[in-house]
């Protein structure tokens, strides 16, 4: 397919995750080095033959995932990628601490808690559940959105060109600290190195995010601790981003470019719909698979949390400069909550559904042959 094309990295990083596979299910003794060895020794002496070149590398790379699953899992757990330093996790008790002297309290305090310093500890049951059946668990989970949304304003503040490589060392700087200060969650350490990749290509103005670049991100973070393959905030996080990257713009041939330019108010409300319901696609099934749902309201919801989530993250950073704007924060949260909260009230809301694995892997491999059937249409009637 053309996407293994524009995407070379993808190969190596899918043969990576299925020598972690099974190297987790059955280990390796050392000796495999050895065919290791010879695999590589075998791939360098066969560049005549391409192909069979190729065959013996993706090969070897799957029995690198295997070995390595052995070596590097049993020096790391499969959560997260280690706690942050004792500095940091100060740091994130005085910033929580600034909210509650700002006078945040309550589910509140719990959501910009969540949604700022991913400290969920303050979240009622009752609170995560109106969110989990509306769709918009996601929201209360740092992510790249909320990466996405600092980098932005990052960028913002560092408008100009004329100091372009150090404004964005900067950031890349500033992105990791709070990846530090966070707890560096597997969600926030990906979206760090995507928007690492980003930021450095972006110096020469060149296509920066693409499946190429979510494929090196997994490979290094793979690399890092394999173990975390198998937690289900990489596999959510990874499908999301995936999805997102592959049908998003399948989603946009609906309008012509020029059609979009003209009209702001429906590019915007297209965009959010088109990562909405490409995101969705990619994480469905394994929500599915692993909380035994679905919320066919997560449209609906995600135009309201999206835009939300933008203001109470910069709103938050205003209040720890002015405690006195803690006020319309508060509202806005409030409004957020009151929001949800009817939604998860609607008629099916949240719909039980408990597929099995095979059912699950089936399932995107229906989605995988829809996307080559899109890829390879060329829709003629466009909007505009």
């Amino acid at each position: 397919m053309n996407i293994f094309h524009t995407a070379p990295l993808l190969i190596p990083a899918i043969c990576l995750m299925a020598g972690i596979v099974v190297g987790s299910y059955h280990p390796l003794p050392a000796w495999w080095l050895a065919v290791l060895a010879a695999l590589v020794v075998a791939a360098c002496l066969l560049w005549r033959f391409h192909r069979l070149q190729v065959t013996t590398m993706m090969a070897a790379v799957v029995l690198f995932g295997a070995l390595l699953v052995n070596v590097r899992g049993a020096e790391k757990g499969a959560e997260g990628f280690g706690p942050s330093a004792p500095f940091f996790h100060h740091q994130r008790e005085l910033l929580l601490q600034r909210f509650e002297e700002a006078g945040l309290s309550g589910d509140q305090y719990a959501v910009v808690a969540a949604m700022t310093l991913g400290d969920k500890s303050a979240l009622t049951r009752e609170l995560k559940e109106t969110y989990n059946v509306t769709g918009a668990s996601h929201i209360l989970a740092l992510s790249g959105l909320h990466l996405g949304i600092i980098y932005a304003l990052l960028s913002l503040l560092t408008v100009g060109r004329r100091w372009r490589s150090i404004t964005q060392i900067l950031i890349i700087l500033s992105i990791w600290a709070f990846v530090f200060l966070v707890g560096m969650p597997t969600s926030v350490v990906r979206a760090a190195v995507m928007l690492t990749v980003y930021a450095l290509l972006s110096l020469g103005y060149r296509e920066r995010m693409s499946v190429n670049t979510l494929a090196f991100t997994a490979i290094v973070m793979l690399l890092y601790n394999p173990l975390s393959l198998f937690t289900v905030s990489f596999q959510l996080s990874f499908m999301a981003v995936l999805s997102i990257l592959l049908f998003a713009p399948l989603f946009n041939r609906a309008f012509s470019a020029e059609y979009l330019q003209s009209h702001r108010v429906v590019k915007w409300l297209w965009g959010i719909a088109a990562v909405s319901c490409a995101a969705q696609i990619g994480v469905a099934p394994l929500i599915a698979y692993y909380f035994g749902r679905f919320s066919p309201w997560f449209l609906l919801s995600n135009f309201i949390v999206i835009p939300a989530a933008t203001v109470i993250l910069y709103l938050s950073l205003l209040v720890l400069l002015i405690p006195g704007l803690a006020v319309l924060l508060v509202k806005v949260v409030a409004f957020l909550n009151g929001m949800l909260t009817h939604l998860s009230a609607l008629p099916a809301a949240s719909i039980e559904v408990s597929p099995s694995l095979l059912q699950v892997i089936l399932i995107y491999m229906v989605i995988l042959a829809a996307y080559v059937m899109l890829a390879t249409y060329k829709k003629n009637d466009r909007v505009g």
